[in-house]
């Protein structure tokens, strides 16, 4: 596992003390993670890093303190897994962070980081939007729902 330091601090620090930012995390997947430190499968990252060849880690911030993003070079070039530093699509198109937000000037920023990092816009996968299953091809036989981000969407963004 692979997380930002500030990620970890944050997600066991002095806001979670906030419902509101503490509903963004269940209390059985920190445990969890705190099981992985201490059992040394944890990768710790301050700031950019690379996972393997062609997947690449990014501090963005603004959701949370430590988020990351993960950008996969494909066959249709960089691709970025923008995970809560986009929930939709329209939270980076029209600059409109999502309610739930640590820090708006980092989220902010971390639009701007998105785009230099992929290829295109439609090489931006925001984490929680509906239209990436509809946009992209489907994978079929599986037991759950899953897209091909290497190749393009079907239609346009």
């Amino acid at each position: 596992m692979h997380l930002q330091e500030a990620e970890i601090a944050f997600a066991t620090g002095k806001f979670m003390a906030h419902k509101p930012l503490r509903n963004a995390y269940e209390s059985e997947d920190i445990v969890s993670a705190i099981r992985i430190v201490h059992s040394g499968r944890m990768k710790f990252c301050l700031g950019n890093g690379e996972v393997l060849p062609g997947i690449t880690l990014h501090h963005i911030g603004g959701h949370t303190s430590g988020l990351q993003v993960v950008r996969v070079h494909t066959a249709r070039g960089w691709v970025v897994l923008a995970s809560d530093a986009s929930h939709l699509y329209d939270n980076l198109r029209q600059r409109n962070p999502f309610p739930v937000v640590q820090d708006v000037g980092a989220m902010l920023q971390g639009y701007d980081e998105l785009e230099r990092l992929a290829d295109g816009p439609d090489h931006i996968i925001p984490g929680h939007d509906p239209a990436v299953v509809e946009l992209y091809p489907r994978i079929r036989g599986l037991d759950f729902e899953a897209v091909r981000l290497d190749l393009a969407p079907a239609s346009a963004l």
